[in-house]
């Protein structure tokens, strides 16, 4: 089964729920790689949502050019993480589409990956209707790519270029709440394909 995934908001969609990830970092640097997990909960955000108003004001666009985003929060720990280290965060996301297809524009965020300062990035969905991010910081550029293989798990690889210099890659499969009767918005499924177990 493929999933057909038309927008990145219905990306964006599909993508709510509470997620369990399993994260390996190559640190091109060190040429040693290092394992991490993370709990990430998104939530469907309305266009009329406050929150994405105050976030295109910010970023110095118009609040109706917004049609939708989430709201992310995640808990997550590295293998060589110190005792007082954490990495737990929330950010807000907000699309604004330049394509009449909904396939490609800009995505704002309040805060960066890899850097914790608002930011923005360009988005476009491939053939394969994976969601493609570029973001450019001050100091480093990223690229994401995010797809799934299933409507329960996603997979994720990035590249940062920059004064840290790393690959990951990432399987998140969603959790279910005890008692949950219906998923996350889901898109619509073509039997034409079967998938391996793990994807890859």
């Amino acid at each position: 089964m493929s999933l057909v995934i038309p927008d990145a908001l219905s990306f964006f969609q599909l993508s709510c729920g509470r997620w369990r990830s399993q994260r390996s970092v190559h640190h091109l640097l060190h040429r040693r790689a290092e394992a991490g997990g993370s709990l990430i909960v998104v939530e469907d955000l309305d266009p009329s949502d406050s929150r994405l108003g105050e976030l295109a004001v910010a970023h110095g666009k118009e609040a109706s050019q917004v049609i939708g985003g989430s709201y992310v929060r995640w808990s997550a720990s590295m293998a060589w993480d110190r005792s007082e280290e954490g990495h737990d965060g929330e950010t807000v996301f907000g699309l604004i589409p330049t394509s009449d297809d909904g396939r490609s524009g800009l995505m704002l965020r309040t805060m960066g990956y890899a850097e914790k300062a608002p930011a923005s990035s360009l988005f476009a969905m491939d053939s394969e209707d994976g969601l493609i991010l570029e973001t450019s910081y001050e100091t480093m550029r990223v690229w994401e790519r995010f797809s799934f293989i299933g409507p329960d798990v996603r997979v994720r690889s990035s590249t940062v270029e920059g004064l840290s210099n790393n690959a990951s890659f990432c399987v998140e499969t969603r959790e279910q709440d005890v008692g949950e009767t219906a998923s996350a918005p889901r898109a619509q499924a073509s039997a034409s394909q079967t998938l391996s177990a793990f994807g890859w």
